[in-house]
């Protein structure tokens, strides 16, 4: 009896690239010694054509979405960001860094559901049962009828699971799944894409939801390949410090509801808790003085407000420092261009830190007002009225552009207490008039500058 064939090729861990000979970088990505070698069954191609498996056709007319159907589960923050809950046969990709919470809110999902008696199975590649008791008890999950398996192989998972038939399976995480037919340690690219293609499709066959965990890289991105990203029906990502108490998850794709939504959750001794008013928890240790701005951000359709503050001090390096939190550096330094280009403000020699505080991370355009004025603030030194909230785009002119859902935003900050709204002169028009505001247009950053001068 002949031994079975393998077709052999390299994969790349970093990008997915694959090659038919072993290579020291890889041609797409330029990582050095990233190609891994992966083995694939040959099909027998004869065998496949003369399958006796058909494929059954259906009249888009004819089907029925009385099946599709969506689970809740149990967080409405969790849900805003799923446009509901988990879809009925979906796939859904978790990713954090790891002490971030991914572990604990994958139990109490599993808890919420499980007490609506439907059968979920918590399938650990990483821990013992043990150590999954042992969180459980920490969260007070005590009496649950969670099912708990530690296995690594996708086929014996897949089995256990055909007979168990649950409502919810949670993988954590898809870097410890393995499947034997393909070369390769898990974690690697061709193991993680092969593995969650089977969960795939055991999924759309049957209904079951899957959650996924995923192990954020330091480069920010879920381990493995971006082909990972695209082959599941939603990406969540958990952001925040882990010295902050609050935790941002963000959904960056989303097959049945809106993507960019966030949930906002904080960390506490009995797990994670729902944080229904962010405004209120970023703005909690709030002390207004120079370099500090109040500015409405929106996430999705949820509007809320951050303080954002600036710091300039005189530089004691050939270079200048160009430090920010929360904010990306290159739009950090455009602002910082613009503001000594366009608004006068001398910034050459001096050092520039921008903080967005609460462990939020700002990439909207509407937040580059806020940060410009923030700058000047501490440049002059000079104090913001403490009711005074301010939004809006710059341009490389200096000129300010309006943003989306402006009047969104002037009711979140109105709701809280700031009646001086700082906002670009083409979003006047889109907020109604209303006496428990002062609208104070700019349509340049000369005129924000000004505004702070008086």
């Amino acid at each position: 009896m002949s031994a079975k064939k393998h077709k052999t090729f390299f994969v790349c861990e970093n990008c997915g690239h694959s090659s038919p000979k072993w290579l020291g970088k890889c041609p797409q990505c330029g990582s050095w010694d990233s190609m891994t070698e992966q083995r694939v069954k040959d099909r027998n191609r004869r065998g496949a054509i003369n399958s006796d498996k058909r494929i059954d056709a259906a009249v888009l007319s004819e089907i029925g979405s009385e099946d599709f159907r969506k689970f809740s589960s149990g967080y409405g923050e969790l849900d805003r960001v799923l446009g509901g809950g988990f879809a009925h046969g979906s796939v859904n990709l978790i990713g954090g860094e790891p002490g971030i919470g991914k572990s604990t809110l994958l139990m109490q999902v599993a808890q919420n559901l499980s007490n609506l008696e439907s059968k979920v199975l918590y399938v650990t590649g990483e821990e013992s049962t043990v150590q999954v008791k042992n969180r459980a008890d920490r969260l007070g999950i005590n009496d649950s009828g969670i099912l708990i398996a530690t296995e690594t192989n996708v086929y014996d998972i897949i089995d256990y699971i055909s007979g168990l038939k649950p409502t919810l399976v949670l993988i954590d995480s898809i870097q410890t799944i393995h499947n034997p037919d393909i070369g390769g340690y898990p974690g690697t690219v061709g193991q993680i894409r092969e593995c969650t293609a089977s969960f795939i499709e055991y999924a759309k066959k049957t209904g079951t939801i899957f959650i996924l965990a995923g192990h954020i890289t330091k480069e920010g991105n879920i381990a493995g390949p971006k082909l990972l990203e695209h082959m599941v029906d939603s990406v969540l990502y958990f952001e925040g410090d882990r010295d902050f108490l609050y935790r941002i998850i963000r959904g960056t794709k989303n097959r049945f509801g809106p993507a960019g939504e966030i949930g906002i959750f904080e960390m506490k001794s009995q797990g994670l808790m729902e944080v229904s008013d962010p405004s209120g928890i970023f703005l909690s240790d709030s002390t207004m003085g120079s370099g500090s701005v109040i500015s409405p951000m929106m996430e999705g359709s949820r509007p809320f407000l951050i303080e954002v503050q600036g710091l300039v001090v005189f530089s004691n390096y050939n270079v200048p420092q160009r430090v920010s939190v929360g904010l990306d550096g290159r739009k950090l330094s455009l602002i910082a261009a613009i503001c000594e280009k366009k608004g006068g403000l001398q910034l050459a020699g001096m050092d520039i830190f921008v903080k967005m505080l609460g462990g939020v991370r700002a990439e909207e355009a509407a937040v580059d007002l806020p940060v410009a004025v923030a700058l000047y603030s501490s440049v002059r030194n000079i104090e913001l009225p403490a009711n005074a909230a301010i939004f809006g785009e710059l341009g490389l002119s200096g000129e300010v552009r309006g943003v989306a859902n402006a009047e969104r935003r002037s009711a979140e900050a109105v709701r809280l207490g700031f009646r001086n709204l700082i906002i670009p002169k083409a979003n006047v028009s889109t907020i109604p008039p209303s006496d428990k505001m002062n609208i104070i247009a700019v349509q340049d950053i000369n005129g924000a500058f000004e505004i702070l001068s008086k």
